[in-house]
């Protein structure tokens, strides 16, 4: 019987040899789904009912939900390392048993102080089951033919908002917001926890390696050049990225349109997103990692730019807002795949701890910093101008993090993966 804490070595390596534990994917789908949508997507659909109810300042509650992203993404670097050696599933499991209590402290917290700990235990929560940890399990079963793997999970968690939202304010519509988070308490403990400990009970692979890469040390990648602009133009692009996602409501409210206009524009971006991952397999065959780093890169900061110089008509923001939208969900798989396609699997799981931390620390403060930056800029028009500035800057930085291993020819696929003890 497989221990939680001790994978066993040897099977589904995801080169080819042998077969690939079948109901990891499925699993996977399903627990980003109720994972993103109950701790991350519920939050900003129930704040409005919560500092109602509480009377607490919604700069203090957003603060709370802001420190649990930080807290994830310093908490991945840690998560990484334990996934290279240890594989995902107690790291998952454990994962969704401290999302569910994270949203219990919450649901009870009879003060702020106690409302910002239940926050801080999200956070942990965040780390070790959202996006990274599934990266690195599919990134490591399914080497090295994972994009369409990565591809399928992050289209499913693409409708984690559009399941959860509703859901989230159906609850809501009946129960008060502490109730609310019970129900989904108890809905992400029984979907996430045995999904975690069951389909995740395989074999951990031992990482593969690849002629292709360079046979580095995670420490020597973490202090390179490339991995440091890597790290840099990513961290630039998110601040930028999620800046925009929070301030597009306030711009068009600012330009007379109406709430609801604005929350289809908002929500189309989602659909851009799908689409926009859909497409990102056949982007990868025809570009080297640096080249599509910078194109995609440059199109956020042309699509950033475009909503700063159109006031309207408003089908052309609905239409700019899905072009934005596509470029979030590639950016997305780009961030997944950037470790793979220049250093290898071997250290998948710690360097993307490393490479995220930074990215997603921008990306927890972009919604304080964009609100707090378009008061002295005189409105959201100018502070959209900025930010597409910042997203240039990245796009100066990308073509610098190539490396020897992508530059290979467009379109030509890695060479085969080889299991290797370490």
């Amino acid at each position: 019987m497989t221990d939680l804490n001790t994978p066993s070595r040897g099977a589904a390596t995801g080169t080819g040899d042998r077969s690939r534990p079948r109901a990891v994917l499925p699993a996977l789908c399903a627990t980003q789904i109720v994972s993103w949508g109950i701790v991350y997507y519920a939050f900003p659909v129930l704040n409005p009912q919560i500092t109602a109810a509480t009377g607490w300042p919604a700069g203090a509650t957003t603060a709370a939900f802001s420190l649990a992203l930080v807290i994830s993404a310093l908490a991945g670097i840690r998560v990484g390392r334990i996934l290279d050696q240890r594989g995902p599933r107690a790291v998952m499991t454990v994962g969704s048993v401290l999302g569910a209590v994270s949203l219990l402290i919450v649901a009870a917290a009879p003060n702020l102080l106690v409302f910002f700990a239940g926050w801080a235990l999200a956070g942990l929560a965040m780390a070790a089951t959202f996006y990274q940890p599934a990266f690195a399990a599919l990134t490591r079963w399914w080497a090295p033919d994972h994009m369409r793997a990565l591809t399928i999970v992050t289209l499913a968690g693409g409708l984690a908002s559009t399941v959860f939202a509703p859901l989230t304010a159906a609850l809501a519509d009946h129960l008060s917001w502490s109730h609310t988070y019970l129900v989904l308490a108890a809905i992400l403990a029984t979907v996430t926890i045995p999904a975690h400990a069951l389909a995740l009970r395989v074999p951990w692979p031992d990482a593969p390696t690849s002629p292709a890469h360079k046979a580095e040390g995670a420490a020597e990648v973490g202090r390179s050049r490339p991995f440091l602009l890597l790290s840099a133009a990513f961290t630039l692009s998110s601040f930028a990225m999620y800046a925009v996602v929070i301030a597009l409501v306030p711009l068009l409210l600012e330009r007379g349109y109406t709430t609801s206009q604005a929350a289809l524009a908002l929500g189309i971006g989602g659909a851009g997103q799908t689409l926009g991952r859909a497409l990102y397999a056949a982007l990868a065959r025809r570009t080297t990692a640096t080249a599509r780093t910078t194109i995609l890169i440059t199109l956020g900061a042309l699509t950033t730019a475009a909503f700063a110089a159109t006031p309207g008509p408003y089908a052309l923001l609905i239409a700019v807002s899905v072009m934005a939208g596509m470029v979030r969900g590639n950016l997305t798989l780009l961030q997944a795949t950037a470790i793979t396609d220049r250093w290898g699997t071997t250290h998948y799981g710690r360097l993307s701890g490393l490479l995220a931390a930074p990215a997603h620390t921008a990306a927890a403060l972009a919604p304080f910093a964009g609100a707090a930056l378009a008061v002295p800029l005189g409105g959201y028009g100018p502070l959209f101008f900025l930010l597409a500035t910042v997203s240039v800057a990245a796009t100066l930085i990308a073509p610098w993090t190539a490396t020897d291993a992508v530059r290979r020819r467009p379109g030509r696929r890695p060479q085969s993966l080889t299991t290797t003890d370490h």
